[in-house]
């Protein structure tokens, strides 16, 4: 067992679990979704994205991509609900919060594609 790929695989698989957690509920119900949540799937998907750039084969550019595709996301996200609740007058609406979940969903999307070419890497390893 490769202690790297054992933390590797637990950043990946609980940044797609932590997501999954934030974007399921009424997608325009701020009760539904939790702030810090979406704060600690950003930061876990941050790790996970750092931890690939040590990869250099092209399945890890790939995973490398995939995981900058959800921090961008996630990051999008985080700003529009800081915006909105800090700068803007509006406040926190159901139409913002749609916006925040579906680029949370987005994030989600890239994770699951993560968590797929993660497992054909595993399963293509040689004993």
């Amino acid at each position: 067992m490769n202690p790297e790929k054992v933390v590797f695989g637990f950043f990946i698989v609980l940044s797609l679990t932590l997501n999954f957690g934030f974007f399921v509920g009424e997608i325009d119900d701020p009760v539904h979704h939790n702030v810090y949540e979406l704060f600690a799937v950003l930061i876990v998907n941050i790790i996970a994205t750092l931890l690939k750039f040590g990869d250099r084969s092209q399945l890890g550019a790939v995973l490398l991509s995939t995981s900058l595709v959800a921090v961008l996301q996630l990051v999008a996200a985080a700003v529009l609900w800081m915006w909105v609740e800090h700068i803007s007058s509006t406040g926190l609406t159901p139409s913002t919060m749609a916006s925040i979940v579906s680029l949370s969903g987005g994030a989600m999307l890239a994770n699951i594609i993560s968590v797929v070419l993660l497992v054909i890497e595993t399963v293509m390893l040689r004993r």
